[in-house]
């Protein structure tokens, strides 16, 4: 099993790297009158950072969700401040940055849903573990 989640961990880091590097061009390529896959711009960032959390997470599972949320929220603003130099040619919004925030959370508030679930169902994570290495013997 530990085979298939590490495997899976390391699809998901590849499959990461290509999201960021897109993800990273449409931040500082020069601004279009449109082209987003929402017609609301508030809208594509809150999917790119949703799915660059959520490949984040599986991608180091060892990680802490913490820090996963700091580095989320560096990387917007910093995106954000980049975008507000002159010769970027973009705009700085804050509330770019917000919907950013808010998809992270939303990332955030399924993975800690998840674990409150397992845990009121009864099951601990050492429960789990337990399971896991029984299993593999």
């Amino acid at each position: 099993m530990w085979r298939s989640i590490l495997r899976l961990g390391k699809i998901a880091g590849i499959v990461l790297s290509i999201a960021l590097a897109y993800t990273l061009y449409e931040a500082f390529k020069p601004a279009s009158d449109g082209g987003g896959l929402f017609p609301w711009d508030k809208a594509d960032h809150f999917s790119a950072f949703f799915v660059l959390t959520g490949l984040t997470m599986v991608a180091l599972p060892r990680q802490p969700l913490w820090r996963i949320a700091a580095g989320m929220s560096v990387m917007g603003a910093a995106i954000e401040l980049i975008q507000g130099l002159p010769f970027v040619g973009r705009d700085c919004d804050f509330w770019d940055w917000v919907a950013e925030m808010v998809a992270v959370a939303a990332v955030y508030a399924v993975i800690l849903a998840a674990r409150m679930r397992r845990t009121f169902a009864g099951e601990s994570d050492v429960d789990e573990e337990a399971r896991t290495r029984n299993a593999a013997e």
